[in-house]
Order: C-alpha cells, then sequence, then structure tokens
C-alpha cells in the first residue's frame, strides 16, 4: 500500500513547511516536472479540441462571487475579503466567474458557438485544518478548469464530447475509475436555481452516461451550487474514494451573469454553461498517480524518462553523449556513474528506460535497455533505442513498450 504523502517527499516531489502554512504545498523539482508535462498534455489535448485557452486572477471583488452566487452557497469554503480602498478583494474559490464575465465582454453571436474557454489556474478554498493532507486535500491549488458557453440544443453533445476527452487522458495516464457517479441535489438550502432547470440538466447527464454506456450510481447531495455533475471517482491503494475529474451543466449563471448571444433569429438568447475537468486539480491528480502507480509514472509523465548507466568509468564519455542525444530528442535524460551497476539499478527502479552500457555496447554504438517492469531488451543502435522511447513519449501511453 503507497502512502502520496510519504512517497512523494522521498521523492522530491512536493514538500510542506510550517512557515508557508498547512495545506499549502509546494513543488519540488522532480513534481514540478510532473506537473508541468502534465500541464502540456492537458493543454494540447483542449486546443485540438477547439478550447481557447485564456488567463485570469486569482483574486476578484466580493460582488463577483454574489453574483456567481457563491457568496450565498459557498461561503464556508470561501476566505474573508481583503479590505483594498473601498473594495472588497476575495482569493477565488473557483475559475468559472471571471470565465462568465470573460464570456459577457462583448456581444456574441450563435455564430461562434459553442466557445470552449480553458484555463489552468489557481484556486482557494478555506479547508478546515483537520481535513487536510499532502496533496488531496489543499487550501492552494491548480484547477485544469473549463467552461463551454453554447444554445441549449448542444449541451448534450459538448459534455459527451467532454466525457470523451475524459476517458482518453485517463487511459493516457493509466487510471482506472472506480466508478461514475451521477452527483444530484440533496435537500439543503445550498442549492440554488429553479427546479425545472435542474431536472433539465439532470436529464441531459443521465442522456450522456447511457449513451456512453458507462454504469453509474446517483447519489443526491454531491451537485455543485448551481447544478448536477458526473463525477468521475478513483480509489486509492486504500481503496478510499475522491473526484478526479467532472462535467456539470449550470441553467443558473448564465441568469444571474445575463449572459446573452443573438441567435438565427435576431433575438436575444440566454446560452448554457458546461463546466468541465479533464484531469482535476494537479496536487490531486499526482496523488492518486503516487498512491496507485507507487511513483511508477507513465513514461511521458516520469520526472526522469531514460537514464544512462554506464558499467564501468571507460563507457562514461559514451553514457554521456547518449543521454545528449536524447535531450535532443526531447527526453528527460540522466547519467548515473556511482556505485554499482546493481545498486544504481535499483536506485533508478522507478524510471522508465534504463540504458546499460557496458564495453561491447560502447564499441558497437550500442544500448541494452531495461524497462521499468523487468523486462530487458536485446542490444540496438543508440539511434533506434531512442527513437522508438521517444515515439512512446509522443503517443502519451501508460504502458513501456509497443
Amino acid at each position: 500500500m503507497y502512502d502520496h504523502r510519504k512517497l512523494g517527499r522521498e521523492l522530491g516531489i512536493f514538500d510542506t513547511d510550517p512557515l508557508i502554512g498547512a495545506g499549502l504545498p509546494y513543488w519540488l523539482p522532480a513534481g514540478a516536472t510532473i506537473r508541468y508535462a502534465l500541464e502540456c498534455y492537458v493543454r494540447e489535448l483542449e486546443e485540438q479540441a477547439g478550447y481557447r485557452h485564456v488567463y485570469s486572477p486569482v483574486l476578484g471583488k466580493r460582488e463577483l462571487y454574489e453574483t456567481s452566487g457563491h457568496v450565498t452557497h459557498y461561503r464556508d469554503g470561501m476566505y474573508p475579503p481583503m479590505v483594498v480602498g473601498t473594495d472588497q478583494l476575495v482569493l477565488r474559490p473557483s475559475l468559472c466567474p471571471h470565465h462568465a464575465v470573460m464570456y459577457r465582454s462583448r456581444a456574441r453571436s450563435y455564430r461562434e458557438l459553442p466557445l470552449r474557454l480553458a484555463e489552468l489556474g489557481g484556486q482557494y478554498r478555506s479547508e478546515l485544518s483537520g481535513v487536510l493532507g499532502g496533496l488531496t486535500r489543499v487550501r492552494a491549488m491548480q484547477l485544469n478548469d473549463g467552461h463551454i458557453f453554447c444554445p441549449p440544443d448542444q449541451v448534450a453533445a459538448e459534455a459527451s464530447a467532454a466525457l470523451a476527452m475524459i476517458r482518453q487522458a485517463h487511459q493516457a495516464l493509466g487510471i482506472e475509475p472506480a466508478r461514475y457517479r451521477l452527483s444530484l441535489a440533496g435537500t439543503a438550502a445550498k442549492y440554488a436555481g429553479r427546479r425545472e432547470i435542474w431536472e433539465r440538466a439532470t436529464t441531459i447527464l443521465h442522456d450522456v452516461l447511457a449513451e456512453a454506456g458507462l454504469p453509474y450510481d446517483a447519489e443526491a447531495g454531491e451537485a455543485a451550487f448551481y447544478g448536477p455533475k458526473i463525477d468521475v471517482q478513483v480509489a486509492d491503494s486504500a481503496e478510499r474514494e475522491t473526484s478526479i475529474a467532472t462535467i456539470q451543466v449550470d441553467f443558473y449563471q448564465p441568469e444571474r451573469f445575463d449572459l446573452r448571444y443573438v441567435g438565427a433569429d435576431g433575438g436575444r438568447h440566454r446560452p448554457v454553461m458546461i463546466h468541465r475537468s479533464i484531469i482535476g486539480t494537479a496536487e490531486r491528480m499526482v496523488a492518486h498517480l503516487l498512491d496507485r502507480r507507487g511513483g511508477a509514472f507513465p513514461p511521458w509523465l516520469a520526472p526522469v524518462q531514460l537514464v544512462a548507466l554506464p558499467v564501468t568509468d571507460t563507457e562514461v564519455p559514451h553514457a554521456g553523449r547518449l543521454a545528449r542525444q536524447a535531450s535532443e530528442s526531447g527526453l528527460r535524460a540522466d547519467v548515473v556513474s556511482d556505485g554499482s551497476l546493481a545498486a544504481r539499478i535499483r536506485d533508478h527502479r522507478l524510471v522508465p528506460y534504463r540504458a546499460v552500457i557496458g564495453k561491447t555496447e560502447a564499441a558497437a554504438g550500442e544500448v541494452s535497455l531495461r524497462l521499468r517492469d523487468g523486462r530487458r531488451l536485446p542490444p540496438m543502435t543508440s539511434a533506434e533505442a531512442l527513437a522508438r522511447v521517444a515515439r512512446q513519449v509522443r503517443a502519451h501511453r501508460a504502458d513501456l513498450w509497443a
């Protein structure tokens, strides 16, 4: 059983310090590399799907969150306002109000819908100290967020496309969902909006899951305050569940922000807002991968993808050339020559590809690759080995060799 709180520190991925504060982890070099690779992959995936990337401030006036409904329905999860002059500024608990304001920054036509906005940005939650833990429950997080603004007749197709993108990304990450959850409103007053828009949104999400052929559990009391959602649930090594991705249909906030578009009939119409996150927060995603895989990240995500291991000092120059060639191929590579070969192999057991270079390989310009899963490949030229590894990495495959 793995514990990401212990393993993440041992592997130099993240740490915390009382001087910074509880629930405020910082990313160490290995973790920063993983996070950057994750962000690049998701950004590329979103661009291919027609998203436009934006940046927005992590602060907003209190009035912004009064309009969105967060102050009324999500106050306990927000930090208190900071008084700056005559304004009260709030660390944002979510990105959606900012994206709603971006949408209404100018007049919109039906011809430019669906409008898909995406951002990997910071958000802040006022979590109680008793629930904080490692990267799973934190007070500052980087969320892979996206919002689709579309006419009502496009909602089902857009939600289905978001679900397909989630499944594609999770396959690349080697993630197996524990289950899919249709999260519905409960009886508490924290839910906003008219009953009919909740029923409409729930029907859409039910149909999306049914069309995808995915079994799911419907659970009351798990919805966002503005609408129902599909949550992708994953389990850690102790079988504790958490949500790692989500799709939410929101009729409420477009009304609150008075979002409009000009339709084909020349009239002004209300768009629907779809919230979706492909990988959730970077913190929770990395925590899950550590808990399930013990630091054995998919090759494209590993902080070091290839390590060159010369058998003796004589082969060190050849190992250095191999590492430089790997870097030129876009791979993250290193050379390790100190200690016995057996110890170096053991110490780098989480690196996907270990290139052992002995006297014979150096003379022939070859390498003998040892894969993380224990397989040993026959000697091959350095060029062939690097080409195959780079191809595997560029394809964002979760397995080691194809």
